[in-house]
């Protein structure tokens, strides 16, 4: 995509976080981005949704509805490291404290509230049990998070993420600018990723594997959300590949439009994609699997988190690139699910679970039960996003100076 076109992300779009940052504040819409955030909170919702409400043609997706947190990362990674690689391209530095202020009025207010709605009203808790709340206040609840324990809110995991990860990057870009050429960042993102699947590769060994060779299937899945798939440490590979996509567009984007044209990333990315599926599919309990098919969970969880995240990268590269074609299509209500994912993804399971309440699980079954869960999520979400997340967002557009980091027009509120 050449640098002065529609849908320069440079300059067409401000930095979001994943679940919940919104492309509110823009001065000519990229449609890619909020494609996939849309369909990224929805998928999450979907696999919270109760397989009772979830329509037939759903079933098959639902199964895969995790993969919206790794669309979320990718998205992450690219939009953090796009805004980072402009600032730096422009003034030379980066401004962390303006980055760090930004992020947490960003995310903090709305978090806090759904979180302190949990601790003063226990009637809204997703499930009897729940992990502490200085481990969700610390934003630390992803280590050693054992579903067993407690579960309710426990789609929080993944901000804690994405907060390490907001944490990290600009020490490191501070830390490594001027030091290291973008060809050995690549190498270093690139050891990075083999770190980490050596990591899940040896976290199943020591820890699933004894459980699955006793049969205890429930528990080795347990123990597998627990120390493969909650931790940072082992969830980098969406957040990695989105950094390594903004530096390639950013600083090599001429090569980048030369070797990643949009017929090639996009089947490429959706190649990706599938066969990670296929390495996923048997991710669950593992109940009554065989020694083939465990072996085949185990190779998803090492290989099959790059390999989703390439695929998803790919995909986000080439929607960039074919803006102009996408913007003739029509997407009905994408921006608006785009602008309330944050509040979706922080409140829906609590709706859910205060809509059974209230009506009676037998009551939301089937498509009448779809309805009310979805349409009672997108008005409690609307609440939120309307009282606290946009109040927030004027706020910080009001006192943040002119020139601050990722700073867009303010006619609307702005979504990073």
């Amino acid at each position: 995509m050449a640098s002065n076109s529609r849908a320069d992300f440079a300059h067409s779009i401000s930095t979001q976080n994943s679940p919940g940052d919104t492309a509110i504040s823009i001065r000519s819409r990229a449609i890619g981005p909020d494609v996939l955030r849309a369909v990224a909170i929805l998928l999450v919702m979907l696999v919270h949704l109760p397989v009772e409400a979830t329509p037939s043609f759903l079933l098959g997706v639902r199964t895969y509805g995790w993969l919206g947190v790794d669309v979320f990362f990718v998205l992450s990674g690219f939009l953090i490291g796009i805004q980072m690689f402009k600032e730096l391209s422009r003034t030379g530095r980066l401004d962390i404290k303006s980055f760090y202020i930004r992020r947490a009025i960003r995310i903090f207010p709305a978090f806090f509230t759904v979180l302190g709605l949990y601790a003063l009203f226990p009637v809204l808790r997703d499930a009897p049990t729940m992990q502490p709340f200085w481990s969700f206040a610390t934003f630390t609840v992803n280590f050693n998070f054992d579903p067993r324990v407690g579960r309710a809110f426990s789609q929080v995991w993944s901000l804690c993420v994405e907060e390490h990860f907001y944490l990290i990057l600009p020490l490191l870009v501070v830390l490594l600018h001027r030091r290291i050429n973008t060809k050995q960042a690549l190498v270093a993102g690139a050891a990075a990723i083999i770190a980490g699947m050596i990591l899940r590769y040896t976290l199943w060994e020591t820890q699933v594997a004894v459980l699955v060779e006793t049969g205890n299937f429930r528990d080795a899945f347990s123990v597998y959300l627990r120390d493969v798939y909650y931790p940072t440490y082992t969830r980098l590979d969406g957040l990695l590949f989105g950094v390594t996509l903004a530096g390639l567009r950013h600083f090599y984007a001429d090569a980048y439009r030369r070797y990643a044209p949009p017929k090639v990333a996009l089947p490429l990315g959706i190649t990706f994609v599938a066969t990670s599926l296929v390495l996923f599919s048997l991710r669950g309990p593992l109940e009554g699997a065989n020694l083939f098919l465990v072996f085949q969970a185990q190779l998803g969880a090492v290989v099959g988190f790059p390999l989703v995240s390439l695929g998803i990268a790919l995909i986000l590269g080439a929607m960039l690139d074919l803006d102009d074609v996408m913007a003739r299509w029509p997407f009905p209500g994408t921006a608006s699910i785009a602008t309330l994912a944050y509040s979706l993804y922080l409140s829906h399971k609590s709706v859910y679970h205060i809509d059974r309440v209230l009506f009676g699980e037998e009551n939301l079954q089937g498509n009448l039960g779809f309805l009310i869960y979805i349409a009672t999520s997108f008005a409690v979400a609307a609440t939120l996003w309307y009282c606290v997340e946009r109040t927030f967002l004027l706020i910080r557009d009001r006192v943040m100076r002119p020139g601050s980091t990722d700073r867009s027009q303010l006619s609307k509120p702005q979504s990073s």
